[in-house]
């Protein structure tokens, strides 16, 4: 139908945006502080790129990628994640010839085929950031940090971050194999698509959302316990970075992401909202062998995003007000065709002054337009009519106490702006 949207997308109305853009200018004013800049990359990708990156065993290239062919024959994918074309938009301008390390943020949709639910809808919009040219663990403790500090920014409460380290291209093989002859005794336990993970990628299974998976997996051997000595200590130090700052954090050895470029770090940002289940709002993770896969150096990255129909969900949950209605601060009411025309170039004049005015565009009587000054919440309500035009005055109305003083036109503007 051509009034209906299509399903798992959304319309932001006016004071729904307002919100949209407060969530914004908090994601701006904090990347600046911590050094962070914007990158704007396409919103569709060669389908390669994905393949590539997030890995062919993952829910998302699997069932969730909305792909076509253009006119070119050419295979496109709209973006269902951030970092991939991050990655390739910092191989391909050279972004590795500066000097290091690279820290870049962005904010936009994203699209995958997903079961539309509160929160989560086929076009969704992500807040993420990327870091390149690092590999202690100071910068993974700085990413999980900077988004706990969004989100205590933002008055959120019942935080849970959770950790764990998904081993590296030494250790990951053995750990893989370990996986796979456990798995393989739990066969019967497996949904379908688990099966078939099971000899390309059985890792994938730690991260399937069936419950029966879920339960298989509880006793299978975990990435800490397969990891290698350069993975335990990068862990155990970024432990101590996060514990330097009072975050406090769970070790989750089942947390893989749903990703397949990812190595050693790997977190999840959750909110425990009363009455629900554990929601995650913010993950990421270190991929140290991204870039190579994409056709780069071998150099080191790690990033993280958060979801922000989820956000603004959980600030909604919690009671966190961000109600910004925007209400005009003055109304200008006119009388006779003369006062209209005085109104329309008076209103123009406020407005380049920055004072937020409105007016009346539909010939209404002077009561009526008293009744939307009103309903507008206005401060002031100016009044003009042949007689004000013929003296050169106005009449100024203090809407919340009923106040109205005859003020100078060639002075309003600055009767008003001592006033708001």
């Amino acid at each position: 139908m051509l009034t209906t949207r299509p399903r798992g997308t959304n319309d932001f109305l006016p004071n729904q945006v307002e919100k949209w853009q407060f969530i914004e200018n908090q994601v701006r004013q904090l990347c600046a502080k911590w050094g962070y800049r914007e990158i704007r990359t396409p919103i569709f990708e060669h389908t390669e790129l994905f393949l590539r990156s997030v890995g062919e065993t993952t829910d998302i290239v699997e069932k969730e990628m909305y792909s076509f062919e253009d006119k070119g024959f050419r295979h496109m994918t709209l973006r269902p994640e951030g970092t991939a074309g991050t990655v390739r938009a910092f191989l391909e301008n050279k972004l590795y010839a500066q000097p290091q390390p690279t820290k870049l943020y962005y904010m936009g949709p994203m699209f995958r085929y997903d079961q539309p639910q509160a929160g989560r809808y086929r076009q969704f919009h992500q807040f993420g950031i990327e870091v390149f040219g690092v590999s202690d663990a100071s910068i993974d403790a700085e990413v999980i940090a900077l988004a706990t500090t969004f989100f205590k920014t933002l008055g959120l409460n019942a935080l849970t971050t959770k950790i764990n380290t998904v081993g590296c291209s030494n250790c990951r093989p053995a750990h893989q194999e370990a996986l796979r002859q456990y798995f393989s005794a739990h066969k019967a336990e497996l949904c379908p698509t688990c099966l078939g993970r099971l000899a390309k990628n059985p890792l994938r299974i730690l991260d399937c959302k069936n419950e029966s998976c879920r339960k298989a997996a509880q006793n299978a051997p975990t990435t800490i316990e397969a990891a290698c000595d350069d993975c335990r200590n990068h862990f155990e130090q970024l432990k101590s970075y996060l514990d330097g700052m009072n975050i406090t954090y769970q070790v989750d050895t089942n947390l893989v992401r749903g990703l397949d470029y990812y190595t050693r770090t790997a977190f999840e940002v959750v909110i425990n909202s009363v009455g629900s289940a554990q929601n995650a709002i913010c993950g990421g993770g270190r991929y140290n062998s991204l870039l190579a896969q994409c056709g780069g150096e071998d150099m080191p990255g790690i990033g993280m995003a958060i979801g922000l129909e989820r956000l603004l969900l959980t600030l909604e949950e919690q009671q966190i007000d961000l109600n910004f209605e925007v209400y005009p601060q003055v109304y200008i009411a006119s009388l006779g065709e003369a006062a209209k025309k005085e109104s329309f170039l008076l209103a123009m004049d406020l407005r380049n002054q920055g004072i937020y005015t409105e007016i009346d565009y539909l010939d209404r009587s002077l009561k009526a337009q008293m009744k939307g000054a009103d309903r507008m919440q206005v401060k002031f309500t100016v009044i003009i009519g042949e007689e004000e035009i013929d003296k050169r005055q106005v009449q100024v109305r203090e809407m919340s106490t009923s106040e109205q003083i005859t003020v100078s036109i060639d002075e309003l503007t600055h009767f008003l702006k001592e006033r708001l």
